[in-house]
């Protein structure tokens, strides 16, 4: 595979962002957490796939120096489990604004369990990630090579 870009963003304990994905440029994400713990998770938004609607989710620890891959076709989004966080990720195409596509942070279907990860935090979201719609099992998201496939 190919990275394009590097993305570097710093955020405080409590703060989530996401779940994210891009429609117009999908970009498949290598992420991890230079300075503190965060829990990130993917969305499999693949139609067809076996694990449709569920999600992975992973502690990144700078101690640990671990690394996660989201593929093209996966929503993504962390929540800062340490005082800070540096986070970075490589992707394999370039951020587009006008491509930019969401799913609720808490939605009921996918069922994310971020309480028992981060226990005690009260999750702190920008506007923007607050008005994500919910997730859609008849909705069309991605095929399986990860390309849009639209609403």
């Amino acid at each position: 595979m190919r990275f394009v870009q590097d993305n570097q963003s710093s955020s405080s304990r409590g703060v989530l962002r996401g779940l994210h994905f891009q429609t117009r440029h999908p970009q498949g994400k290598l992420v991890r957490a230079v300075q503190g713990r965060v829990y990130d998770v993917a969305v499999d938004l693949r139609n067809g796939s076996a694990t449709f609607g569920d999600y992975y989710g992973v502690v990144l620890d700078s101690e640990r120096q671990n690394q996660f891959y989201i593929p093209e076709g996966f929503a993504h989004g962390f929540c800062v489990l340490s005082d800070t966080a540096v986070f970075a990720y490589k992707c394999t195409d370039f951020y587009d604004p006008s491509g930019e596509g969401g799913l609720m942070w808490n939605d009921a279907t996918v069922g994310i369990d971020w309480a028992s990860v981060a226990p005690g935090i009260t999750p702190l979201l920008s506007e923007k990630d607050g008005r994500h719609p919910a997730f859609d099992r008849a909705a069309k998201y991605f095929d399986m090579s990860g390309k849009w496939t639209g609403r």
